[in-house]
Parts: structure tokens; C-alpha cells; sequence
């Protein structure tokens, strides 16, 4: 099987290749950095190329049938994932997994969860085999919080005090390695979710469980994070994310019944638990 990963360089992506590797798969990635590729594990080919270059996707698309789509935050996201999508078209690519975002309907507001409306519609008009898979808010996310929780005994991230089915992204790897797999997943959107709801004060408290020290919960203030933000991300980003953080906080970003059932058709398996995932990272951390 010849996959080609498109955003296979970050924290899901990078686990999306490493999956497909050990299942045999003929594995491509794109980037736009020369490093990058000369980073990749070992078997895995890279290719430069930028989605807002049509020029380059014609080599990075060729010899592959099949495509893993994750298009990073940005202010061209959409134009991106079109680009793509009309690549894949051309180049007669038979199946797309496109990485999306859990309950995306209902955060429409929210400016990048708004801009995969366009692509997965244009993956489902496309005619090419499809699946959706649609994931909570990554347990990974908080790598980039290690020295706030480490050295300010803060956990920083504003999702407040309703609760988010958080997800391990190495679930989101097994599924879309299955749906590349195995038959009866085309046409198909997958909720991938955590199995606990985990508010920002349960989250502290797992960290100063597994830490052996007291994290405590940044609160809910989102104008002193987006100041505390500036440092790290762009004034467009800091806005998206505080509109996103506002409906964490009103509705929480929680898994229904039913996300259960239709992830269990994928994944196969019980989802990996923060609790778990906690107490793998702290034992780095702490070493």
C-alpha cells in the first residue's frame, strides 16, 4: 500500500507514518522543510512541497493511491485543504483519511473548526473513498505545557470547569491505520474521544498525582492567557483559540453515547486514558 501523509511531521501525523511503516505501508511525507525530511524514520520518503504551491504536488503526489490529510492550524487552512483535495483528484487517488475535529457542527464559531467545513465537503464530492476522523482535544497538546507545569507548578491551558473527553493521539494513529486497512470504513465519520470527561482542576490534579508535587488549574481567564499567550503564538491564533477556549468553558467538549459506539467500530478497542498517559509523561519528566 503507497500512502501518502500530508502533515506527517507533527505530533499525529508522525504517528500516522510510524503506524503505516510497521504495517508494511510505502510511506511519503510531505514538507516544506529540508530538516524535516532528513529527520524521517527510516523507509519513509519524504517530498518538499507546499499546499499553497500548486506546482509542487504534482511530484508529491505521484505513484499514490491513498492520503492522510491534516491540514495545521492557519489563516489558509481552508485553501489548503482544497488544494489538496484537487491534487488528490488529479492524481487519481483512491482513498483519503482526513483528520478533522470532534463535534465540528456544534463550534462553527470557532474559526478553525469553520474552516473544515469546505474540505470535508469537498472530499465527500470528490468521488474518492473517504473517511472522516473527527478527535477531541489531544492529550499531546500538553507537551507544551511542561515548564509552566514543571517549573511554575501551573497547569496553564484554559478549558474550564464543564470537561472535554480528551484523546490520546496514538488512538487517532490506530484508527486511521485501521481505516486504511480494513474494509467497511469509506464513507464514514469517526468521533474519536477519551473515556473520562476531565475538567481543568481534574487535569492539575492528575498532574500532581503522577508529578508528586501540587499542579493547580490556571483558571478560566482568558484575556490573562491571551496576554501570556503573545510570547508564543500569533495575535490571529490567540484570538481562534480564546473563542474556542469560551465554548470549552460554556458547553464543555464532551463525548455522547453514541461518539462511544462509533468509535468502538474503528478503533477496536478501549480509548488510552489521561490517567495513563499522565503517568507515562511524568516519568520523563521527572528523570
Amino acid at each position: 500500500m503507497n500512502v501518502l501523509v500530508i502533515g506527517g511531521t507533527g505530533t499525529v501525523g508522525s504517528q500516522v507514518v510510524k503506524l503505516l511503516s510497521a504495517k508494511g505501508a510505502n510511506v511519503k511525507v510531505t514538507s516544506q522543510s529540508t530538516e524535516k525530511i532528513n529527520q524521517l524514520p527510516d523507509g519513509v520518503s519524504g517530498v518538499l512541497a507546499n499546499l499553497e504551491d500548486k506546482n509542487t504536488l504534482q511530484p508529491a503526489f505521484e505513484g499514490m493511491e491513498n492520503v492522510f490529510l491534516l491540514n495545521a492550524v492557519s489563516m489558509t487552512e481552508t485553501a489548503q485543504g482544497l488544494a489538496a483535495v484537487e491534487a488528490a483528484k488529479s492524481a487519481g487517488i483512491k482513498r483519503i483519511i482526513y483528520l478533522s475535529v470532534h463535534n465540528l457542527y456544534d463550534g462553527l464559531h470557532i474559526p478553525h473548526f469553520k474552516t473544515k467545513v469546505p474540505i470535508e465537503n469537498a472530499i465527500k464530492e470528490s468521488g474518492i473513498a473517504y473517511t472522516i476522523l473527527a478527535p477531541n482535544n489531544y492529550y499531546q497538546n500538553d507537551y507544551w505545557f511542561k515548564q509552566a507545569i514543571m517549573e511554575y507548578g501551573v497547569y496553564p491551558q484554559p478549558v474550564g470547569d464543564v470537561g472535554l473527553n480528551r484523546v490520546d493521539v496514538r488512538d487517532i494513529a490506530e484508527a486511521a491505520v485501521n481505516a486504511f486497512f480494513e474494509p467497511g470504513h469509506d464513507g464514514k465519520t469517526y468521533p474519536l474521544v477519551g473515556p473520562d470527561v476531565h475538567t481543568g482542576n481534574d487535569i492539575a490534579a492528575i498532574f500532581s498525582k503522577h508529578l508528586d508535587k501540587e499542579i493547580h488549574y490556571g483558571g478560566n481567564d482568558l484575556e490573562a492567557w491571551g496576554e501570556q499567550s503573545k510570547q508564543f503564538l500569533p495575535e490571529w491564533m490567540i484570538h481562534d483559540f480564546k473563542i474556542m477556549y469560551q465554548h470549552f468553558q460554556d458547553h464543555g467538549f464532551i463525548a455522547s453515547d453514541e461518539d462511544y459506539i462509533q468509535q468502538k467500530r474503528i478503533l477496536k478497542k478501549d480509548p488510552r486514558s489521561f490517567d495513563a498517559f499522565v503517568g507515562e509523561l511524568a516519568g520523563d519528566w521527572k528523570s
